[in-house]
């Protein structure tokens, strides 16, 4: 009687949210002949199925940092895949070496948009593998992920809604006039040096000729890199703990009302 007493007990403990665990899983998918590696974060806490989120990381790309933000985001709330767009094999150490894979991906916004494009695909594809609702699918996006996501919604796809923190907004390869189909929130540093005043005009003009349901904010006293905490190379690339908390309330409120049942 008491061994039974003590593995119902154990039972109980080990179903409950106390043992559930943070999962980190590579994903890999290819484009053609070039392979690619992401990683699928979520709490095992259940198996309710819950939106997914495909996370852009900043041009360091796929990263421990990276995967630390999705566990961030995920809590148990989302599945989050972290992006890859560079490719399995390259994985920037510094920002010298992610200038470089980031520059001709910025130049080339078709080959840019196809990658993040099958990202999306690759996380709906994780439904039955993951607790992830293929029908409740978002983006957002850091720095260079900012931008790459922000292709998403310029490209027609048809998300719940696309969040992009501190990214570049210029463009070669605009909206099409009534093309866009994803709300889109932009989370702006009022100081980045990198955004101009032509860059945002340029950018509301573009979304109201799309037809986009947009939002954008900017936070006095911010600069690129506002949201991330590892940045630290001043004066253009710093962390801004007031901004970041309100963009990531901000954030969660817009995901909350974008997936929220009708």
């Amino acid at each position: 009687m008491r061994r039974r007493l003590v593995a119902a007990i154990v039972l109980v403990l080990c179903a409950s949210p106390a043992f559930a665990a943070m999962q980190a899983k590579p994903v890999t998918w290819k484009i053609g002949k070039e392979s690619f590696t992401g990683v699928l974060v979520y709490d095992d806490v259940n198996a309710i199925k819950r939106p997914g989120l495909v996370m852009v990381p900043n041009w360091k790309g796929v990263s421990p940092a990276a995967v630390e933000r999705a566990k961030h985001i995920a809590g148990d709330d989302y599945v989050v895949l972290v992006a890859d767009v560079y490719g399995s094999k390259i994985r920037p150490k510094d920002d010298k070496a992610a200038g470089k894979v980031a520059a001709p991906l910025r130049a080339d916004r078709p080959k840019l948009r196809a990658r993040i494009e099958e990202a999306v695909k690759v996380l709906k594809a994780q439904a039955g593998k993951a607790p992830v609702d293929a029908s409740r699918i978002g983006a957002l996006g850091y720095c260079f992920g900012g931008s790459t996501v922000l292709e998403l919604v310029r490209g027609g796809s048809e998300l719940a809604g696309v969040v992009t923190f501190h990214g570049g907004l210029a463009t070669d390869l605009p909206a099409k006039d009534d093309g866009v189909r994803t709300p889109v929130l932009v989370l702006n540093g009022a100081d980045d040096r990198g955004i101009t005043d032509q860059d945002i005009a340029n950018f509301e003009k573009e979304m109201d000729a799309a037809g986009a349901d947009w939002q954008f904010v900017n936070f006095s006293g911010a600069v690129h890199c506002f949201a991330e905490p590892e940045a630290a190379n001043p004066p253009g690339c710093v962390y801004n703990e007031r901004a970041a908390k309100r963009a990531e309330r901000m954030m969660r409120d817009f995901f909350a009302e974008r997936f929220a049942s009708p």
